[in-house]
C-alpha cells in the first residue's frame, strides 16, 4: 500500500498540498511516484508563473511515461526545487520530503486552499475505488 500522510491535501491527479510557512507546498504523492517507476526528469514551472487550480504546470518522465503535473490551487510558484533538475530520482526516493516540486503562493490562507482539497481518508478511498 502507498504512503499517505495525515495533514495534506490531495488531489484526484495524485498532487499533495501542504500548507508551510504562508505558502502551498506540492508534490506528488507516493502512489503516484511508484505508478510512474524511475522518474528522469522534472519540467518545473518558472518563479512567478501564475497557476491555476487543476490545470498543467510541468511534466514529470519517468522510464515508462510522461505525465502531466497539475496545480492543486490557484496562485503565483515562488519556489521550485531546482535540486530536481540534476537528481530526479529524488520524488522517487521521498515524494512528501526532498521530492517536493514547488511552493506556491495563494490569495488567502494557505490551510484553507489545502482545507479545499481531499484529505488522506478521501484520497486513500479514491484510490481504494481503482
Amino acid at each position: 500500500m502507498s504512503e499517505i500522510k495525515a495533514g495534506l491535501g490531495y488531489t484526484e491527479e495524485h498532487e499533495w498540498a501542504q500548507a508551510t510557512g504562508g505558502v502551498i507546498r506540492v508534490g506528488i504523492t507516493d502512489y503516484a511516484q511508484s505508478l510512474l517507476g524511475d522518474i528522469v526528469f522534472v519540467e518545473l514551472p518558472g518563479v512567478g508563473d501564475a497557476l491555476a487550480a487543476n490545470q498543467p504546470m510541468g511534466t514529470i518522465e519517468s522510464v515508462k511515461t510522461v505525465s502531466d503535473l497539475f496545480s492543486p490551487v490557484d496562485g503565483k510558484v515562488v519556489r521550485v526545487n531546482d535540486e530536481l533538475l540534476t537528481a530526479p530520482e529524488k520524488v522517487n526516493a521521498d515524494p512528501y520530503g526532498e521530492g517536493w516540486i514547488i511552493e506556491v503562493e495563494v490569495e488567502g490562507d494557505p490551510a484553507e486552499a489545502v482545507g479545499g482539497l481531499m484529505d488522506a481518508g478521501q484520497y486513500e478511498a479514491l484510490l481504494a475505488s481503482k
